[in-house]
């Protein structure tokens, strides 16, 4: 994710805030739930700490997530999707109806991560 968008065409700039291999489906897990970091390193996926420690904090300056304390020794945060992030759900659905459509082995989403 970079300070700058590359040019002013809005699939760069949304691939500059999103289109690393990671933030997505840090975006998945907190659409189905997730909001603390053990949860979000328990994906199928085995994102290292290192990765998802830099994933969180940058979605948090690019404004797609909030972090707030739930535990003060150690000081342990929990995240939550702004609107702006929230606002990503129905592209992640059509990614997700591509996948089903095109790849075999991809899995299906629960109905209600699908609904509108």
């Amino acid at each position: 994710m970079r300070n700058e968008p590359r040019s002013g065409c809005p699939i760069s700039s949304t691939l500059d805030i999103v289109g690393d291999r990671w933030t997505l489906v840090v975006l998945r897990d907190l659409l189905t739930g997730k909001t603390r970091y053990s949860e979000f390193l328990e994906s199928p996926e085995r994102i290292t700490t290192n990765i998802l420690a830099d994933r969180l904090e940058k979605m948090e300056a690019a404004g797609l997530i909030t972090r707030s304390p739930y535990q003060q020794r150690p000081v342990r945060h929990a995240y939550e999707l702004t609107e702006m992030g929230r606002e990503l759900h129905p592209m992640l659905r059509e990614m997700c109806r591509w996948a089903n459509r095109h790849l075999p082995d991809s899995w299906t989403p629960p109905d209600w991560f699908m609904a509108e």
